[in-house]
């Protein structure tokens, strides 16, 4: 046996929130106290000074596109262009440093733009050049544009004045992801999971599908050498219980959901809405109905495989819960709440579904950093919901005293893989009451997104004795104990509770600094 002792540090944990010394012998964490008790018991050890540094729980982030994100580590990077002219300058440059192959980016955002629309077919050829393969995904992932030689090539001769949606999008996407080849995929790969590891990461769930990406692209990435642990979803719906499990066993992959679309995106006008956009005509656009919700569900629920869906809108929510009322009426609630079945975003969701949803044991799957880029009054879901419709959006606080289990993710490269982030979005909501305390959303980040990949051993997440020492070290400055941002404080924020600190969340604050990440007793990013 080997064992390592952490001397001079800060620890986030329950059973020991005064220590400043941790054991791991053999990728377990053994024992946490006083530097010199721990000397005393463990003379052998390799000693580990922090100098003062934090050690926390790593993180586990449920919702990331891996090869996307790297897509766009590696690539063109478009969350920066400030205008459509703007937009134009970057894909000009980009083509000419890069004269061959098909172009790849994301992360535009016309809402914020002074022109208030994304190019047309004509200003993306004349910026990339006769004859380029170029697709551009918005920032939400739910809309492109795309050059007519990809259009083309995708066989779509339909309205080219407008940005592609729905499927005629997911046909476009699949030829531009097609012209990559294995060496550009796993160099995206690498980008990807050395950030996460980067950012105190242990673990992601891949949210992979026949709309997203590929087959091929998740077995691959299954296959994929790296510390980072890859848990991957499927989001294709199946009908029966042979289906589900024949589906699972080819592929590899652990679940069938993650991003199995219910409906769209808020920005993209393709979440189902039960009232129209207050800025567009029509209700959004759903991908399931009812029936088919129920299928996947009852046919995941008997082959005893986790399920799910992603859903925004309050009219796919609807659908979802009506779904799991159906099954659970079948097969008895508590077979459906054995499953831990997810869902994913699940932004729009009221009183009613909360109420359904904890009782069947549904996970929800939820990204704050939505609410910080595209929350408030004057953000994005205003625009398309009106204020009134769109305060009600996330409300964490709800889900969270319902009894749901939270699990916080970013879905990347949506919004940034960075959980502190994440963390800080969920606390400082822009919503009064809708917020998260640092320790829920904390808990969501870590114990709560290991149980949303079906890990329910009580100690994956958490520093204590018998815990799989999976932990990150982190400068930090103070640590503090705090109520949510717009409640009063109670009695754990009273240093007599012995409710262990964390680094303060404030929006003015820096957030800590990864410098080194351990998985299972083995360092996998080093600063």
């Amino acid at each position: 046996m080997s064992t390592q002792l952490l001397i001079g540090g800060r620890f986030y944990s329950s059973s020991s929130p005064d220590a400043t010394a941790m054991a791991v012998t053999d990728g377990t964490v053994v024992w946490l106290g006083a530097e010199a008790p721990g000397r005393a018991m463990h003379p052998d050890a390799e000693i580990i000074d922090l100098d003062g540094a934090f050690v926390a729980p790593a993180f586990v982030d449920p919702h990331v596109h891996v090869t996307a994100l790297g897509l766009r580590l590696t690539g063109l990077d478009l969350r920066g262009a400030r205008s459509l002219a703007d937009l134009l300058d970057v894909v000009r440059a980009h083509a000419a440093r890069q004269p061959d192959g098909v172009i790849i980016g994301d992360g535009w955002d016309d809402t914020t733009w002074p022109e208030q629309r994304p190019p047309t077919v004509a200003e993306l050829d004349e910026a990339a050049g006769p004859g380029r393969l170029v697709y551009l995904a918005r920032i939400d992932a739910h809309s492109a544009v795309a050059s007519s030689a990809l259009l083309d090539a995708a066989g779509e001769s339909g309205d080219r004045g407008e940005p592609l949606r729905a499927d005629a999008h997911h046909r476009v996407r699949a030829v531009a992801l097609a012209g990559l080849s294995r060496a550009q995929r796993d160099s995206a790969r690498t980008a990807a999971l050395d950030s996460a590891a980067a950012h105190g990461i242990v673990a992601v769930h891949e949210c992979a599908g026949p709309d997203i990406s590929s087959r091929d692209d998740v077995r691959e990435l299954l296959a994929f050498d790296h510390g980072v642990q890859v848990r991957a979803y499927w989001g294709q719906a199946v009908r029966g219980a042979d289906e589900a499990r024949a589906l699972l066993a080819d592929l590899g992959v652990h679940g069938l959901g993650g991003d199995l679309f219910v409906d769209g995106s808020l920005g993209s006008h393709t979440a189902l809405l039960r009232e129209p956009y207050a800025d567009a005509a029509g209700c959004g656009k759903n991908f399931l109905d009812a029936d088919a919700v129920t299928d996947h569900l009852r046919a995941c629920t008997e082959a005893g495989i986790q399920a799910g869906f992603h859903a925004i809108g309050d009219a796919a929510m609807d659908l979802v819960v009506d779904g799991f009322a159906r099954v659970a009426s079948e097969l008895g609630g508590p077979a459906v709440a054995a499953r831990g079945h997810r869902v994913e975003h699940a932004e729009m969701t009221d009183a009613a579904a909360i109420e359904q949803l904890a009782r069947l044991g549904v996970i929800l799957s939820v990204q704050p950093g939505f609410d910080a880029a595209w929350g408030g009054t004057d953000g994005m879901y205003a625009t398309r919901l009106g204020a009134e419709r769109a305060a009600g959006l996330n409300p964490f606080a709800a889900m969270a005293a319902a009894g749901i289990s939270l699990a916080i993710g970013s879905d990347a490269p949506v919004t940034t893989l960075n959980p502190w982030e994440q963390i800080r979005a969920a606390v400082h909501h822009r919503t009064s009451g809708h917020g998260l305390s640092p320790r829920a959303a904390f808990a969501a980040a870590t114990r709560g997104a290991w149980r949303a990949g079906g890990v329910r051993d009580g100690m994956a997440g958490t520093l204590v004795p018998g815990a799989p020492a999976s932990y990150a070290i982190w400068d930090a400055g103070d640590l503090v104990v705090a109520a949510a941002a717009d409640t009063v404080q109670r009695w754990s924020t009273d240093p007599r509770s012995r409710v262990p600190g964390l680094p303060a969340l404030d929006p003015d604050v820096s957030l800590p600094t990864c410098l080194r990440t351990v998985h299972n007793g083995t360092t996998i990013y080093a600063a």
